[in-house]
C-alpha cells in the first residue's frame, strides 16, 4: 500500500488562499490553476488548494480536519509571533498539550492551521 503523497484543502477563493499560504509557509506553488494550486511540500508530496467544488463548500460549511507544521519545539512561540505579525486569525494561543507546545491559527475559509512540536 502506498502512502497519502495529495492533501487538499477547499478553498472558496483560490486567488486570496494562494496569497495566504504563499505567506504563511514562504513557499511558493509549483503550479496555479484557476481552481487548483498545488505545493510541493516534500518530494513527491503535494498541498493543494482546491476550489473545484466551489458550489458546495461555502465559507459556512464546518471544518473537520487541520493542517500541521510541525517544528522543534524550542520554535513554537517564535512561529506564532511571527505568524501574528502576518495578521492571521488567531484560533488558539500558544498552550501545552499532551504532545507539547502549540497553537492555531485560521486560513480565510476557516480552515485551521495547528503548528506542534516535532514527534
Amino acid at each position: 500500500m502506498s502512502a497519502p503523497n495529495l492533501f487538499l484543502i477547499y478553498v472558496t477563493d483560490v486567488e486570496r488562499s494562494t496569497r495566504f499560504y504563499s505567506q504563511l509557509f514562504e513557499i511558493e506553488p509549483i503550479v496555479t490553476t484557476p481552481r487548483y494550486v498545488p505545493f510541493e511540500v516534500a518530494p513527491g508530496v503535494l498541498f493543494a488548494l482546491w476550489s473545484g467544488r466551489g458550489d458546495t463548500v461555502t465559507p459556512t460549511a464546518p471544518r473537520s480536519s487541520e493542517v500541521g507544521l510541525m517544528v522543534p519545539a524550542t520554535t513554537v512561540d517564535d512561529t506564532f509571533r511571527k505568524w501574528a505579525a502576518k495578521d492571521v486569525t488567531v484560533v488558539e494561543e500558544p498552550h501545552e498539550e499532551v504532545f507539547g507546545r502549540t497553537f492555531v491559527v485560521a486560513d480565510p475559509d476557516g480552515n485551521l492551521v495547528r503548528v506542534s512540536p516535532l514527534d
